[in-house]
């Protein structure tokens, strides 16, 4: 009987260590699967203290995301992704996700760009910026530019906590994104001034990337993001404004700008103009335009030769001597 107690006691025993054991081991696995979580979520930055965010009408909106897919931008910002300390080059470069200036298709053309420029030492910062359908805008055409002209500022206002060189900070868009990054490139007025330390800082990029642009409002414009931006029946003014071929001076800065032939979306003869006014005024240009691809060239898994295009961006930012192929 007593032999039966001590087996029954010591079966007891052994069964509480291996419950403990299997809890120990269940909570470190929590623990390595929620630290990532914690150790790598993106920083959000917002644009606008309250009450400050230009114009606005003060109407409360949330964001609305379905689909990765933004329809409605509550809160104004960026996401930061950040390169190692030891790999971290000094550069950065604001990323204008695209989406008809309807909706910001911010995986796509946005955070797999961002982890790109992570992977060759570049800070990137991916912008969610108001749409002009916004029912809170009292002018719906300028507040895409005033973010991201804001977005600029901040990023310049951070650059000494971020480890960026103020004058390798540059901007990346794709499809309606691309317009947004060349109106960035090109404006001359500055419609984000609230009246704090930031609006020290120039809003202007020091290069510009184009992936699939809207760039022109004229006969080859991408008819939704035209419609969305300048509403039903824009003005003649206001079509000029927003040809961006057309407000292109000879302070632009350089431009890497990559096309699809067969893109059925967006016309190429809009990266073509673009390049064409980059050259009338003497502006460094480099135009990319591939037989295949369609619309909105994607990170990877583009067929035949477009898939070249993220190591001649690379090996353009090099050459332009916005990051060093060594660190230094």
């Amino acid at each position: 009987m007593k032999y039966w107690q001590k087996y029954r006691k010591s079966k007891i025993l052994k069964s509480q260590h291996i419950l403990a054991t299997q809890i120990r081991t269940l909570t470190l696995i929590l623990f390595f699967l929620t630290m990532p979580l914690a150790a790598f979520s993106q920083e959000f930055v917002p644009l606008w203290e309250t009450g400050k965010m230009p114009n606005s009408k003060g109407i409360v909106l949330k964001d609305d995301i379905r689909n990765e897919r933004i329809y409605q931008v509550g809160t104004p910002g960026f996401y930061a992704f950040f390169p190692s300390v030891q790999e971290n080059k000094g550069a950065a470069i604001l990323i204008c996700p695209g989406g008809g200036y309807e909706r910001l298709a911010y995986q796509i053309s946005g955070t797999q760009l961002a982890k790109w420029f992570n992977s060759i030492g570049v800070s990137a910062f991916v912008l969610n910026y108001r749409l002009p359908t916004s029912p809170d805008l009292k002018q719906r055409e300028i507040a895409p530019l005033q973010d991201a002209q804001r977005a600029m500022r901040v990023i310049r206002a951070n650059a000494e906590k971020w480890q960026i060189k103020t004058d390798k900070i540059g901007v990346l868009g794709t499809s309606a994104g691309g317009h947004l990054a060349a109106n960035l490139g090109t404006a001359t007025e500055d419609s984000a001034k609230i009246g704090d330390n930031s609006d020290k800082q120039t809003f202007a990029p020091n290069f510009i990337i184009l992936i699939s642009p809207v760039i022109s409002m004229g006969e080859f414009a991408h008819a939704g993001s035209r419609k969305n931006l300048l509403g039903a029946n824009p003005s003649k003014e206001l079509i000029e404004r927003y040809s961006l071929e057309k407000q292109v001076t000879a302070t632009a800065p350089a431009t890497f700008i990559v096309h699809a032939a067969d893109d059925k979306a967006v016309n190429p003869r809009n990266s073509l103009m673009f390049y064409n006014a980059l050259l009338d005024k003497n502006v460094s240009a480099s135009l990319h335009i591939y037989p295949h691809g369609g619309h909105a060239i994607a990170l990877r898994n583009n067929p035949g030769s477009t898939e070249t295009w993220t190591m001649l961006c690379e090996m353009w930012l090099v050459e332009m001597n916005f990051i060093p192929q060594i660190k230094k």
